[in-house]
């Protein structure tokens, strides 16, 4: 008897135990789940499952999306959030086929030409691949961060902003009420990050990974000398033409250039607001010995970065790290921790804002949203979609523990273990919001 391959449909139902989470429709005009679910997927092409059937997971999954391979209808492509809550049921109710199931499964995928690697998106083989294929760039060289920094931040500063609002600022706001607007709760993470540092009038401050700036500003505006490092030229572009608009060349600077380039020094303060996760944890002593070293004594050090919610190390080849911030890496909160105390500084604070970066995160992808068009016209639909299915995915992450965000504040000891006037007890002011367990995205 010929075999008789399997539908799309036959092999989702065998690999699916009910209830299945969404309404699924295939290329080769079978279909399965309830005609009523919310969302309906719609596999457009061998392509596309190929993709997901050759890289299981949240990768394969990007892949048939950017491609066009799967269509997920009920969403906004800005703001894909709702799939994510449907994804979690869909994985629950994975079940693992039997040997003769599984046979039939692969012959079935096979003469759909489901398991023939496909070419993979022209996003995902940017500049800085190349160069590192080409040069032989280790993970972490100084060029090969330049380029993946690049990759990332040098999509154009007219796309970002239209979303991170008035300061560009893409690192956790910290929402001062439950209707804070995004440039509010970016000012108020500014005045936390600040007040922590107990910077004022002419100290000096260093701020690692800065962005477009906006926390250098805010420091600039009350009497603090701020000194920027960035990878980005856009990003540095950006920033000292916006010194120089608000007037602030005395008091402010935004430098293109890495991090251990910097060679100044003895600073009352310094920020690093979302760089730990780009650095690798294998550097982490030398990072914060190298910035504690750049403290005077009774200087502070602030990191805010996401880490996981526990102490193992992740997103290395998955979809985060192929398409958004390739190089990247995380770890747990108590792994900074440690870093810091065993590399000259002594952690008097930390805290997780993870909660404030699901809001950012939903701020960001409705104003994508109401952009949406502009945004389309700026990258193409494929960056852009990949930035919101990025964004929304992360909301979801945050609010459901797989990803936090931690801010964690040290300080340089003098010689003798003393805190040269650093009070022993909290003096900056926290959010007057105390009902952030009410919160509801």
């Amino acid at each position: 008897m010929a075999f008789q391959p399997l539908t799309v449909a036959e092999i989702i139902d065998t690999m699916v135990t009910p209830p299945n989470p969404y309404r699924w429709e295939a290329f080769d005009g079978s279909a399965t789940g309830p005609e009523d679910a919310k969302y309906t997927v719609k596999i457009t092409s061998p392509e596309g499952l190929s993709y997901m059937a050759t890289s299981p997971g949240d990768l394969g999954l990007a892949r048939a999306w950017m491609t066009g391979g799967i269509v997920v209808e009920g969403e906004h492509l800005a703001y894909p959030y709702g799939i994510f809550d449907s994804l979690r049921d869909l994985y629950s109710q994975f079940r693992k086929p039997g040997p003769g199931e599984l046979v039939e499964i692969y012959r079935s995928l096979r003469t759909m030409g489901a398991l023939k690697v496909q070419p993979v998106p022209e996003i995902e083989r940017q500049g800085w691949l190349e160069r590192t294929l080409r040069d032989g760039l280790t993970r972490h060289s100084k060029q090969r961060d330049a380029d993946v920094i690049s990759s990332h931040y040098d999509v154009g500063n007219d796309f970002y902003e239209l979303f991170l609002g008035k300061e560009m600022t893409y690192t956790c706001a910290y929402y001062p009420h439950e209707d804070a607007s995004l440039d509010e709760a970016q000012d108020n993470k500014f005045r936390l990050v600040f007040e922590k540092l107990r910077l004022k009038a002419g100290d000096r401050h260093l701020d690692l990974g800065c962005g477009w700036g906006g926390m250098v500003r805010y420091a600039a505006r009350r009497g603090v000398k701020s000194l920027g490092v960035t990878l980005s030229k856009q990003q540095a572009e950006w920033a000292q033409a916006k010194i120089k608009e608000e007037g602030l060349e005395d008091l402010a600077e935004v430098r293109h250039c890495d991090v251990r380039d910097v060679t100044e020094s003895g600073f009352d303060g310094i920020s690093a607001i979302g760089l730990l996760e780009h650095i690798g944890v294998d550097n982490y002593a030398e990072f914060f010995t190298t910035f504690s070293g750049k403290l005077r004594d009774g200087g502070l050090l602030l990191n805010h970065c996401i880490t996981n919610f526990d102490n193992h190390r992740s997103m290395k080849g998955g979809f985060v790290d192929r398409y958004i911030f390739p190089d990247g890496e995380l770890t747990g909160s108590g792994t900074v921790i440690r870093e810091m105390q065993d590399n000259g500084l002594e952690v008097l604070h930390e805290e997780n804002l993870r909660f404030d970066y699901a809001r950012t995160l939903r701020d960001w992808c409705l104003n994508l949203r109401e952009n949406w068009e502009e945004a389309v016209e700026l990258v193409g639909e494929d960056t852009a979609k990949l930035w919101g299915m990025y964004m929304a995915g992360s909301q979801w992450g945050f609010e459901n523990n797989v990803v936090q965000l931690h801010q964690v504040l040290g300080m340089k000891l003098d010689d003798r273990g003393g805190r040269a006037g650093v009070p022993e007890r909290r003096w900056w002011n926290d959010s007057p919001w105390d009902e952030i367990e009410k919160y509801h995205a």
